[in-house]
């Protein structure tokens, strides 16, 4: 049996005879961990948790053989958003070339390709404009009807261009309220993944083009992601100002409610204050970047923290009031604390590391900082927090300083002793069918807490469309800025049946020069499933037989080799496939095809066009039909394919690592109460509660409709380590109180009456200080605040409620099979 009796009484002495020196320890282990705060860097981009997942993988290889090519650096895309009475009037068309071509004339924009309606209106008007100054020229000296006339005939030959169309789309006489348009930019570094970069390089690119594009006058929006970059960052930033001046304020008040004494809440800010310091101090010195998920630490280290710090004055304050002094108050409260402080700790940290199983780097880094913070928090608040009150409490004796309130929050004569009985007074009547109907409701929020949805788009970070009233009251400090992504994507939602963003791609690699390569193509195009935008029977997709019939249409002596290759007549050649693709790479339209067919032929690439208001799931489901019916191998990839990957990874992190944290919490506490009590069967009645509040978390997630995302994804494992530090609390009082001969019941009022008084305090502080967090911009912040929230509501309930019964349980348990 391990003595550990030893190495507390190490720690007291060090506490009570060496105060001044843990004291000053502690202070340069502050300054040396505050030189890793400059060293953070923000990545508040979503690009991150698609990292290593096959499908981003497909996706990156599609950008490198087709997207990048024939350039030498890296491209991406801007989209303009055009709104008109009509957007097919001579009038709009020229407001479309001329906002295209200001970009392109400016040496910022770096533009490397455009595409648009206007520019097909206009080379139907002149084939021979094939710059964007001639298709303004072309366009201007032409009559309106003949601009009317050519925008019908260019629907009729590419009905496929609709895509880039709003749906109230007039065929017949040709009309749109809205289109849009690609304007391609070279950049530095890669810019092309499913989610938006935390420094995407096209941020200050697009940011410039809104203010050129502005400038013509025309009611044109600039859109993408390098703009959602910024506003990612910007939100995050409003978010922060917003949510921590109230955390601060309400948890301050709660402090002061708790302590009662302004010594004591100056040393538990001092001790909070540190915990922050020293994690992120050491992010900064361990290279981990500051990211979306890692906003939920400093809430959880302040749940942690205060639990800790209220347990340990009113655990003094319990010694105090009896008229114990100071250094034997202090040696008593370490004593019974530590090992609670232990047990909590290394449950916690179980609980945050088990998400280290996750396939997303930044899950593991939240895992990991996550379980840093639990440790230093340990350290803080079990070692250098008592050895500042000792010293503090010494110097009010010798300079006689006024003591303000030495009373522990709970007794059980007061209000609050009397409340937090009534969970033992359920274990003193009827023990066995309240047990029973705990069980059976865990097991039905349980199974109903498992039909949880799993999301992961760009739009859970982005603020919502409207801002909440409560913003107009707020002092322009605190203000938040004027957000408009989220109002240009539902934009496009409503209005086109598919934008950018709403693609799919089918990457192919395969000997694409034999006969029956763009045969199988084609045929891939029929009977679409119906998530895909369809032309009549065809889906509306983009591929070198897109390129083959543009460039047909315009040279007849390619349309005579194509018709000379084609042997069932359908306009696809069947033949001589080589020949053909040589003269199109020769052609003006050479750089287009080898966006679709590499040069070796060995590679291809056909994007879909999917409707807006697809799942996520149908889309991926259908995506993946369609490549598996290819002769080709075949691979479905695109944004709507990666982030519908992310999510599943996100839904199997959660539950492997709920199931990871359950494991090893039931070991370790079995364990450490066998070494600490030689009671093991202590550690299973501890989780008791927790798996209750578990079961009522994912329930009320399913409840409310909060799915499973990067940060939600986490509050499973993350209630297990809050849960478990309600429950040890009361479970070592107990069995500290049950070891001195004192009555079951008896142990359990002190218990409950004792601790449960600081777990009062502790729950009220933290469920204000994290709940304040659905003040927050986005969504996303609002759900993990609530679920964190509710998380330690519920962990608290179940044990002071739930954990009396349970232990009546344990004991008649025990007396069958002492163990």
């Amino acid at each position: 049996m391990i003595d550990y009796q030893k190495y507390i009484e190490i720690i007291d002495d060090w506490i009570v005879n060496r105060d001044t020196t843990v004291v000053g320890i502690f202070l340069i282990v502050t300054l040396l961990l505050s030189g890793g705060l400059g060293m953070t860097a923000t990545d508040s981009g979503t690009s991150q948790f698609t990292e290593n997942v096959p499908a981003q993988e497909a996706f990156d290889n599609v950008n490198d053989n087709f997207e990048r090519q024939p350039f030498e650096r890296g491209t991406g895309s801007t989209t303009l958003i055009h709104r008109s009475s009509n957007v097919l009037s001579k009038s709009s068309i020229l407001e479309m070339l001329r906002a295209q071509h200001r970009l392109k004339e400016d040496d910022s924009q770096d533009v490397v390709g455009t595409n648009s309606v206007a520019q097909s209106v206009a080379l139907t008007v002149d084939p021979n404009a094939t710059t964007l100054s001639a298709q303004i020229d072309a366009v201007e000296s032409a009559p309106a009807s003949v601009v009317k006339q050519a925008a019908q005939q260019t629907l009729e030959e590419r009905p496929s261009i609709a895509g880039l169309l709003s749906k109230d789309l007039n065929r017949r006489e040709p009309s749109a309220s809205a289109t849009i348009a690609t304007v391609s930019h070279r950049v530095g570094g890669t810019s092309d993944s499913a989610g938006t970069q935390g420094t995407s390089p096209l941020t200050p690119i697009q940011q410039e083009a809104v203010f050129i594009v502005g400038s013509t006058g025309a009611d044109i929006t600039v859109f993408g992601s390098g703009l959602i970059s910024a506003e990612l960052q910007s939100v995050i930033s409003d978010s922060l100002i917003l949510v921590i001046p109230a955390a601060v304020i309400l948890i301050l008040f709660f402090l002061i409610v708790s302590y009662r004494d302004p010594f004591d809440l100056l040393i538990g800010l001092i001790c909070l204050g540190m915990t922050i310091l020293w994690t992120f101090g050491f992010m900064g010195w361990a290279g981990i970047p500051f990211t979306q998920m890692l906003i939920a630490v400093p809430p959880l280290l302040l749940a942690v923290g205060i639990d800790f710090g209220i347990h340990a004055v009113n655990r003094y304050r319990e010694e105090r009031v009896q008229g114990t002094e100071v250094s034997t108050s202090m040696r008593l409260t370490t004593d019974q604390l530590l090992p609670a402080f232990f047990i909590v700790t290394g449950t916690t940290v179980l609980g945050f590391a088990a998400n280290g199983a996750s396939d997303l780097a930044p899950i593991r880094d939240f895992g990991l900082v996550a379980a840093v913070g639990i440790v230093f928090t340990f350290l803080i608040f079990g070692i250098f927090l008592p050895s500042l009150k000792h010293f503090i409490d010494r110097k009010r004796e010798k300079y006689n300083l006024p003591t303000f309130s030495i009373a522990p929050i709970g007794s059980e004569d007061s209000a609050v002793g009397r409340v937090l009985t009534v969970g033992v007074g359920i274990a003193r009547r009827t023990p066995h069918t309240f047990f029973v109907i705990v069980l059976l409701s865990t097991a039905v929020m349980g199974a109903y807490g498992t039909g949880v949805d799993t999301r992961f788009t760009t739009e859970d970070f982005l603020p919502p469309e409207e801002n909440p009233e409560y913003f107009e009251e707020l002092p322009a400090s605190l203000a938040p800025g004027e957000y408009t992504v989220t109002d240009t994507i539902n934009f496009l939602e409503e209005n086109f049946e598919s934008s950018e963003s709403d693609s799919v791609t089918i990457y192919m690699e395969g000997p694409m020069q034999r006969d029956y390569a763009l045969e199988s193509i084609y045929k891939a195009n029929q009977n679409p499933p119906d998530s895909f935008v369809s032309n009549g029977r065809r889906a509306s997709a983009t591929s070198i037989l897109g390129v083959i019939n543009q460039y047909e249409r315009q040279s007849p002596k390619f349309r005579q080799l194509v018709q000379a290759n084609d042997i069932d007549n359908n306009g696809i050649p069947d033949k001589n496939l080589p020949a053909i693709y040589d003269e199109l790479y020769a052609s003006p339209y050479g750089d287009e095809a080898r966006s679709y067919l590499t040069d070796d032929y060995s590679k291809a690439r056909i994007v879909y066009s999917v409707k807006s208001d697809a799942s996520q799931a149908e889309v991926t489901a259908d995506t993946r039909e369609l490549a598996n019916d290819m002769r080709f191998e075949a691979t479905a990839t695109g944004s709507v394919v990666v982030l519908k990957a992310v999510s599943d990874v996100i839904a199997e992190s959660a539950y492997i690592s709920l199931a990871l944290a359950i494991l090893a919490s039931a070991v370790f506490l079995v364990i450490a109460y066998w070494i600490i009590e030689q009671r093991p069967s202590l550690g299973i009645a501890n989780l008791v509660p927790i798996l209750v509040t578990i079961a009522a978390l994912a329930a009320t997630m399913r409840y409310l409709d909060i799915p499973f995302n990067v940060l939600t994804g986490t509050t499973l494992s993350i209630g297990i380590g809050l849960g478990i530090d309600y429950s040890a609390h009361l479970v070592h009082r107990f069995s500290e109180e049950f070891r001195e001969s004192t009555t079951l019941f008896e142990a359990l009022s002190i218990a409950v009456s004792g601790t449960g008084g600081a777990l009062a305090g502790s729950m009220l502080t933290t469920t204000t200080g994290t709940g304040v967090l659905v003040l927050a911009i986005t969504p996303i912040l609002g759900q993990f605040g609530l679920l964190i929230a509710l998380s330690v509501l519920y962990s608290f309930v179940a044990s002071v409620v739930i954990l009396p019964t349970t232990l009546v349980m344990w004991d008649e348990a025990r007396e069958v099979s002492p163990i």
